[in-house]
């Protein structure tokens, strides 16, 4: 009776367009409350986004978890403090070993609900030139184009 529950709160459409993404991690990120219930109300831009490890843990930065409420007990809410990944220590090496090649960056993919947690898919990244994003657009184009034509051709 046990189902797993997937529930996507934001994607960040973008990366796909800027980078080759080679693979994909899925962590655990350590929230505030109040963050938890922005989370719920889809209040999240991760547009910006990207990972950073340093003395062997995994950071996020540039996540915006935004906020109703401008105080809570003893502070003010920090929407775009830096989040603590929730990794297992040889994804950090990887994750490290990466990094440290050229060309290589980790970045954040999307933001979702895994049963009752929210997890967040983070991808190592290979930045595309001009003309591989070129042909990526004509590629797509093309593959929209084949889907009419077979449509029409099956329909009649």
């Amino acid at each position: 009776m046990n189902r797993l529950i997937l529930k996507k709160i934001t994607q960040n459409t973008r990366i796909y367009h800027k980078y080759f993404i080679e693979k994909k991690i899925e962590s655990g990120i350590a929230l505030l409350g109040w963050e938890v219930k922005s989370a719920r109300f889809n209040r999240v831009a991760i547009d910006n986004c990207y990972v950073s490890v340093c003395n062997a843990e995994a950071y996020v930065y540039n996540a915006v978890f935004q906020s109703n409420k401008i105080q809570y007990d003893n502070g003010i809410y920090n929407t775009i403090r830096v989040r603590k990944l929730l990794l297992k220590k040889h994804e950090i090496l990887f994750l490290m070993e990466k990094v440290a090649q050229q060309g290589y960056t980790v970045v954040v993919l999307d933001l979702y609900w895994k049963n009752s947690w929210i997890k967040l898919t983070i991808g190592i990244a290979k930045g595309k030139k001009q003309h591989d994003k070129r042909n990526a657009i004509i590629m797509q184009d093309w593959n929209r184009e084949k889907m009419r034509i077979m449509k029409y051709k099956y329909v009649k």
